[in-house]
């Protein structure tokens, strides 16, 4: 937002419209645990009004001097976080900048804390499963190129993500054609995030182009702790599927070793398959049959768009979307 003045919202400016010193808005911040949330709401809430996102230590885009990314991620747990995360720093690092990753899995106040990372670095980007909102999105471009990963609902920014929808159908019409399920159970959850609302999308389209009914998706985090409560699921409570299309491989690991481990035929009895191609989905045993997205090169790729973007703020967004490969092992029933 621009004040009526046509100048950006400046700390002055919070500090009058919510009644406060200049000194309770830094305060709030950078430390509100130490103000009593009744200020403390309406300082925020003036911030969210004027769209106003704090001057930091970023160098002038107007001097070219381009030292910090800021990349917004949910955690770094997992090989997927942890490729991604390479390929971006490697592809700014050929160009001299420097990385500041904000996780935000767990903290409270995610848009005060993207907020204040704005201040520090020349560009950001986003993960789409990061809970911000729309309001900070906006505040934070008005200041910085922002680009989103996984995330094409924010039409008005530019993306990166990877092919979901037409491989997660190759991957499902196999189960059905190839091997002959027909009693398939979609294992994550579409409302986490884009991509995974894109890989059930495909696993519907492969049963409607089959003459199938699709069941509803087993709910489950793309974590491996979830995957003992699955292959439960799959074996004492009767969920009566004869195979799994899991949202990415560290679940599907999980629940084919729980289903090994409790005496549970893989691919006899169940098909289990994953999605991202991990190392270990090639060395375990059977081998995770899975669809392969190139992570570390989706990395880069944004950090060198966000390059591009310091150089020329006014080039238009556009959309981004890396092909994927359906990669064959055991574990779905091929030799």
């Amino acid at each position: 937002m621009v004040e009526s003045t046509g100048r950006r919202p400046t700390i002055y400016s919070v500090a009058d419209r919510a009644g406060v010193s200049i000194a309770t808005v830094s305060r709030v911040l950078r430390r509100p645990g130490e103000v009593r949330a009744s200020t403390r709401d309406r300082v925020l809430a003036v911030v969210e009004e004027l769209g106003y996102v704090p001057d930091g230590a970023a160098r002038s885009l107007a001097v070219k001097s381009h030292e910090a990314h800021g990349l917004v991620l949910p955690e770094l747990r997992g090989p997927y976080y942890a490729d991604l995360l390479t390929g971006y720093e490697q592809g700014a690092a050929e160009g001299g900048a420097s990385v500041v990753v904000l996780l935000t899995h767990g903290k409270d106040d995610v848009d005060l804390l993207v907020r204040r990372l704005a201040g520090r670095v020349d560009g950001m980007v986003l993960m789409g499963a990061v809970p911000v909102s729309s309001g900070t999105v906006a505040a934070v471009r008005a200041k910085l190129p922002v680009l989103v990963l996984a995330d094409r609902h924010q039409v008005s920014v530019e993306s990166f993500s990877t092919e979901n929808v037409r491989s997660a159908e190759q991957l499902t019409r196999h189960l059905i054609d190839v091997h002959g399920r027909r009693s398939l159970r979609f294992v994550g959850s579409p409302e986490f995030a884009d991509d995974v609302r894109e890989r059930y999308a495909g696993f519907v389209a492969a049963h409607e182009a089959a003459g199938l009914a699709p069941a509803e998706p087993v709910p489950a985090t793309f974590r491996e702790d979830d995957g003992p409560r699955v292959a439960s699921l799959l074996v004492e409570d009767g969920l009566g599927a004869d195979g799994v299309v899991c949202a990415n491989d560290e679940l599907a690991l999980s629940v084919m070793q729980r289903l090994l481990a409790a005496g549970v035929d893989v691919p006899g009895r169940i098909s289990v398959t994953g999605w991202d191609d991990v190392m270990a989905a090639r060395y375990v045993t059977p081998g995770l049959t899975t669809v392969s997205q190139p992570v570390r090169e989706l990395g880069r790729e944004v950090a060198v768009r966000m390059r591009a973007l310091l150089e020329d703020r006014h080039s238009a967004p556009e959309q981004h979307v890396l092909p994927t490969r359906l990669v064959l092992r055991q574990s779905c029933g091929c030799a």
